[in-house]
């Protein structure tokens, strides 16, 4: 296997349908649990006799007291862990990475912003802010996919309404279908933005977060105030084989999260 620490074995208490290709899985310690996680880490999962993926924590207040992740199925090893039903075992290893900079936020305004499976790592900050709503400013969650069958939380996102401003915004919309269109991009023109005063954390597909970010720095917000959460091949986990590497940056020990800051030009980069 890859992960240079051993995996501990986790057992799969839930595990439900998010959109026809994406699942999230509920997961709980078998034995000896790994280290609380952070919004933002990410775990190396181990699908027994396949193999080992990173994935982002999508909840930390699992109905069972565990935390969730959530699983699109687009390789063998996504597609194992997709398949996971209640009772299946699975191997963790982590945490691992930097989490987003809530503590940063605090007191600022915070938007949130996403694109397809990026709403997954970005979805526990929605969750950590909305419990102490009393730290931070105003909460607006934007959210891009594309199509409406494509939308990650559908149910939840109404909920967030009462509490903040959440819009969603699709590609190409379905039969019925009365919300935005367009990329994520243009639901900020909708948004009274204060940008002296606001924190920015942005997850997605990386063309979306190169647009996001320069787009939020031309209407004013600092650089280092907008977040992004960056991906390449995590191999190791933790620093050593190189894989992950991005421009000087080894993502899996000095990201996923950056500031847009010290990202800006490493968004340029185009792999071979």
């Amino acid at each position: 296997m890859s992960t240079v620490v051993p995996p501990m074995p986790y057992r799969v208490v839930d595990s439900w349908a998010e959109t026809g290709d994406t699942r999230s899985i509920e997961l709980v310690p078998a034995g000896e649990g790994l280290a609380p996680f952070s919004p933002g880490q990410f775990a190396m999962i181990y699908a027994f006799g396949v193999g080992d993926v990173p994935v982002s924590v999508s909840s930390l207040r699992g109905g069972h007291g565990g935390h969730v992740h959530t699983v699109r199925a687009v390789g063998a090893v996504s597609t194992a862990l997709y398949r996971l039903r209640p009772g299946d075992t699975v191997g963790l290893s982590g945490p691992y990475g930097t989490g987003w900079d809530l503590g940063a936020a605090a007191g600022h305004d915070v938007l949130v912003i996403a694109g397809g499976i990026g709403l997954a790592p970005l979805r526990p900050v929605v969750h950590a802010v909305l419990e102490r709503r009393d730290a931070y400013g105003r909460l607006a969650v934007l959210v891009g996919a594309r199509t409406p069958a494509d939308l990650l939380y559908r149910d939840e996102i109404g909920g967030w309404r009462d509490a903040a401003r959440a819009e969603v915004t699709v590609d190409r919309p379905a039969p019925g279908w009365q919300g935005a269109v367009g990329v994520v991009t243009t639901l900020l023109d909708h948004l009274d933005l204060r940008p002296g005063r606001t924190c920015a954390l942005v997850c997605g597909p990386e063309v979306m977060m190169r647009h996001t970010a320069r787009d939020l720095v031309a209407r004013g917000l600092a650089p280092h105030r907008v977040q992004v959460s960056l991906e390449r091949n995590m191999h190791c986990a933790t620093g050593h084989c190189g894989h992950c590497q991005l421009g000087p940056l080894l993502l899996c020990r000095d990201g996923p999260v950056v500031g847009y800051d010290r990202a800006a030009h490493l968004l340029l980069v185009r792999e071979l």
